[in-house]
């Protein structure tokens, strides 16, 4: 007995039966694109206490408990090991990688009074001014910034 899935198609409804692998996904594309960050429905659910932590930090009230003691907080949470210890170090790209939505993870870079700005250079491995100079003179160049695999 062989298996059969249907799966829906994008352009006109229809759930045609298929045997062979299940298509690609309309976010794969981009994991090609180095940089480029497509929050999924997999990454939500990977960060789903990562993402509620986050939220958290809205209150003044667990602001304050956080700023008392980081460690302990967190271990309130039932994130892994490696997402807390990115909240402590501060890395916004394991912060992501790890299921993080860039709009909450961002809550933690208000606790410290950083700006979105500063998040963003460091994202792109810049220092704030370098990234704020380049963002005046126009962004970063497209030229050299292609798909890991040469598609794009």
């Amino acid at each position: 007995m062989g298996l059969v899935v249907a799966f829906r198609n994008e352009y006109d409804g229809s759930t045609e039966p298929s045997s062979g692998p299940p298509p690609m996904t309309h976010t794969a594309a981009f994991e090609d694109i180095p940089g480029t960050y497509v929050f999924t429905g997999d990454r939500a659910i990977e960060g789903r206490h990562l993402n509620r932590f986050c939220m958290s930090l809205m209150s003044a009230a667990n602001r304050a408990r956080f700023k008392a003691g980081e460690r302990a907080y967190l271990d309130e949470w039932a994130m892994s090991e490696s997402q807390k210890q990115a909240v402590l170090k501060r890395d916004f790209q394991a912060l992501l990688d790890q299921g993080g939505n860039i709009f909450f993870v961002l809550k933690i870079a208000a606790v410290d009074g950083r700006t979105t700005q500063s998040v963003a250079a460091s994202l792109a491995g810049q220092s704030t001014e370098e990234f704020a100079a380049m963002m005046r003179s126009g962004g970063r160049s497209p030229e050299g910034l292609r798909s890991i695999s040469g598609r794009f």
